[in-house]
């Protein structure tokens, strides 16, 4: 049985600008799961694929918002309606069809039967509280700040879904997603954070031609790039 209270004791109290003193997001993911039980330790490691971007495809979270936990169900919901809001917001700008490479993990399957979740009835995304707020944020000019915006709307998202949780595992995978926001910003220095805007084009498949980055704008130019699958 796992003992959640002491677990979180443990903890650091973390706010946006925390730093790590010593260790890193491994050392301290890693100390987590040697206090978790198998079953804690399985919920964790759907984040542990949810940070990689590679495993990011209809199948992921097809089988994410059909899970029986709910913060899983539901952090992993919003997290595919901002990555879908993303892929609109760079295929305007590059003049590609609004809803290519959008993920939608419903529909059917080649026989025509309704595909469902692993796990049972599928939740798929609808519209959002947070919708416009989203798009705020995608309409801002500087990149840096477009993407601490969307950090901040999955940073309150997390503290929504963890409101009425105190000594439970969706306090730590709360935790967890929070940690993991910070260890991402903890690795970059301002001119890495400008090149950010390739990981935006990365996470939409495709060659996008003659896009270039420059303070804030997108303009034309000769080079290509080959955008990584998701």
């Amino acid at each position: 049985m796992n003992n959640y209270q002491y677990i979180i004791a443990g903890l650091p109290a973390l706010t946006k600008d925390w730093k790590f003193s010593e260790g890193n997001f491994e050392s301290l993911l890693e100390e987590i799961k040697g206090g978790c039980s198998d079953k804690d330790k399985t919920l964790i490691g759907w984040l542990e694929r949810g940070f990689d971007d590679s495993s990011l495809n209809e199948e992921f979270y097809r089988e994410a918002l059909s899970c029986k936990n709910a913060f899983i169900r539901e952090y992993f919901t919003f997290d595919l309606n901002v990555r879908n809001a993303k892929t609109r917001y760079l295929n305007k700008a590059l003049g590609r069809p609004e809803d290519k490479d959008v993920i939608i993990p419903g529909g059917e399957d080649q026989s025509g039967i309704p595909t469902v979740g692993a796990f049972g009835d599928l939740k798929l995304p609808e519209e959002f509280e947070e919708a416009a707020r989203l798009d705020a944020v995608l309409q801002g000019k500087d990149i840096l700040a477009r993407e601490r915006g969307l950090d901040d709307l999955m940073w309150e998202k997390i503290d929504c879904l963890t409101t009425f949780n105190y000594f439970d595992i969706n306090v730590l995978l709360g935790f967890l997603c929070k940690l993991h926001i910070i260890s991402r910003w903890a690795r970059l220095d301002e001119q890495t954070g400008r090149e950010m805007f390739r990981k935006l084009v990365d996470e939409v498949r495709g060659t996008f031609k003659g896009v270039q980055y420059d303070s804030g704008k997108t303009g034309s130019g000769s080079t290509g790039r080959k955008a990584a699958g998701i």
